[in-house]
């Protein structure tokens, strides 16, 4: 899943504030987040929701604050994938509450909360309010994080979206060239960098106009296409959701053949799974 979670390294770091007594019970986080890649590879959405909604009780029930806070940034995603509003925004919202009570400032959990919030109110069409969280969590990011740490890729990419609907452009385009940046480290980096293509192509299309952005545009999403066609790239579910979500970028431009050949890749995938 591209979403950016809270992972084991996070609540192990020595800045983590959590203190579990005895009497605690951990859910199985590792088992949790499997089951739901399982249904997120089969586009299962209904059933990736009640298995969320049931572990959330779970970790509530037990106390587990952290296993509770990891779910509600994993609904976040989930409800922003289906484009649940109502659902996100309540999440977005129990998530921060949570983070905040329990005194994680200046944390890389923090960090990886304020960007899925953040994301999750850009997709809600609330984009001050994003761009308020991600520039939050880029403070904490850049202090934290390795330079080529591939969560710095996902926040400025995510974050030079806002950027680009704000009109800021200039900002954008650094920050996605950073994503590249950082991507380009990665092994099977090339879905991601991709992806930072087509929004350039759409940051070119806000700028410029189609008529006078053509060119670069073009250039953008061959470039876009060569990475998506990279031999060693696994054709697992994460493969089939950019491909997917690129699609639909080529198809506004009219590279009609490039869309049809990622939605069938995308299709082949998640019947496999």
């Amino acid at each position: 899943m591209n979403e950016l979670t809270i992972s084991k390294d996070d609540y192990e770091e020595p800045c983590c504030p959590f203190k579990m007594p005895d009497e605690i019970t951990r859910v199985p986080m590792g088992r949790i987040i499997e089951k739901l890649d399982s249904y997120l590879n089969k586009n299962d959405y209904s059933s990736a929701e009640r298995h969320l909604k049931y572990w959330l009780e779970e970790a509530e029930r037990e106390n587990d604050l952290h296993g509770k806070l990891t779910i509600l940034n994993e609904q976040i995603g989930l409800y922003r994938k289906v484009n649940m509003r109502e659902e996100c925004l309540k999440a977005i919202g129990d998530t921060l509450e949570l983070a905040d009570s329990l005194g994680l400032e200046n944390t890389v959990i923090m960090g990886t909360t304020l960007i899925n919030a953040a994301t999750g109110y850009k997709a809600c069409s609330k984009t001050k309010e994003a761009l308020e969280l991600y520039r939050k969590a880029l403070v904490i990011y850049e202090s934290a994080l390795r330079p080529d740490d591939d969560r710095l890729g996902g926040l400025y990419n995510n974050m030079a979206l806002a950027l680009v609907e704000t009109s800021c452009f200039e900002e954008a385009e650094e920050l996605f060239k950073k994503a590249i940046s950082v991507m380009s480290k990665q092994e099977h980096g090339e879905g991601e960098i991709a992806i930072t293509y087509c929004n350039l192509a759409d940051l070119v299309s806000a700028k410029y106009g189609l008529e006078e952005g053509e060119k670069q545009i073009e250039e953008y999403l061959m470039t876009a296409e060569k990475l998506l066609d990279t031999q060693t790239l696994p054709h697992d579910g994460n493969h089939a959701f950019i491909c997917e979500k690129c699609a639909s970028v080529f198809g506004y431009y009219g590279f009609f053949m490039t869309e049809r050949k990622l939605l069938e890749r995308s299709r082949e995938i998640y019947e496999r799974a």
